[in-house]
């Protein structure tokens, strides 16, 4: 990674204009002095973004600025990359005529980073419907940023989904299906693959020089020796068994309702879950307003504020920035981290 990089602002993408995207955006810039953020450009349609902040009620300058300008420009003006396809401004409206500016907004965020004019890529929240309406053919965020690194690079990437916060970091191997899918679809080789990327990203862009994962069992009492279910034996007990002989510090199956607490979780730097849930409600439980979504395995730094677009409090004043500042504020981590890692893959 170059030294434009180290140097260079970070680029957040606007989110659905109809949530509250804009409104954190705003709110997070005035905050910039008192939260030493990093400097940050948004990919935006300049005119919701005035609009916005003339309903809000709040004294934010915005200035039109290239990638490269943004850092200077920061102090003063929030720096705007403005958008080819124009948005409309009504909170609360999801609409589909929104979703093309919607999605320019990720793609420029990503194009930016990958080519060094921008240091990490933070995203404000998307909603999914207006994007299937207009149809977009990814079923979130997460997949569609993985397709970008993929032609990037030329070969598929296998994002991994993680949680992070300051009392925990959970990564869920399995997250948007049916829970009745989960031991279906749950196998050994993806739980070895999610290990292996989240001890990598632990070492090279946490900074953790020795990773320890806990890997939770999928049933309760992680199946209690197979009275309760064999998928932790034959599963679960199988990859701890290989990231062990591969030189990662792995434990498991270990039972979910012991794993959490605060003298469990300091025994380890991230925890891995077999289920959504099993990740988010302990996650969003100890850090609601500061936990951070992050994408690991990709070729650039991706984190997001870990909540929705909220369209029902858009344009009302009542959206926090807290998590979009700690979603600013791990990018910056995590970029300097990458910028000098631990081990070079």
């Amino acid at each position: 990674m170059g030294l434009h990089r180290v140097n260079a602002a970070l680029a957040v993408s606007s989110g659905d204009p109809s949530g509250i995207g804009p409104d954190i955006a705003l709110a997070a810039w005035a905050l910039r002095k008192r939260t030493h953020m990093p400097a940050f450009f948004l990919v935006a349609d300049a005119e919701v973004m005035a609009s916005r902040a003339k309903q809000l009620c709040v004294n934010v300058p915005m200035q039109i600025a290239t990638p490269e300008e943004a850092a200077a420009v920061f102090g003063e003006a929030l720096p705007i990359v403005p958008l080819d396809n124009r948005q409309s401004d009504q909170p609360g409206k999801p609409l589909a005529e929104n979703a093309a500016g919607t999605i320019e907004a990720i793609e420029q965020a990503v194009a930016l980073t990958l080519s060094g004019r921008a240091r990490a890529v933070v995203t404000c929240p998307i909603a999914k419907k207006p994007l299937y309406e207009a149809g977009f053919k990814f079923p979130g965020h997460t997949e569609f940023l993985a397709h970008l690194a993929s032609k990037h690079l030329g070969h598929p990437v296998t994002p991994v989904m993680m949680l992070a916060g300051p009392k925990l970091r959970a990564v869920p191997v399995t997250i948007h299906i049916a829970l009745n899918k989960v031991a279906v679809v749950l196998d050994t080789a993806t739980i070895l693959t999610v290990c292996r990327i989240t001890a990598h990203a632990l070492k090279n862009e946490f900074g953790i020089a020795n990773p320890r994962l806990a890997i939770a069992g999928l049933n309760p009492h992680a199946g209690e020796g197979g009275s309760m279910g064999m998928e932790d034996e034959i599963i679960v007990r199988p990859a701890v068994k290989t990231l062990l002989a591969e030189g990662i510090d792995a434990r498991g199956p270990l039972p979910a309702d012991t794993m959490f607490h605060a003298a469990a979780r300091a025994t380890y730097d991230a925890a891995i879950c077999m289920y959504h849930d099993q990740a988010l409600i302990p996650a969003k439980t100890l850090g609601f307003d500061d936990s951070v979504n992050v994408t690991l395995g990709l070729p650039f730094v991706r984190t997001s504020p870990d909540h929705g677009t909220a369209f029902d409090i858009a344009g009302s004043g009542n959206a926090k920035p807290d998590s979009l500042i700690a979603a600013l504020g791990l990018a910056d981590e995590l970029a300097r981290n990458r910028a000098n890692p631990i081990i070079s893959t």
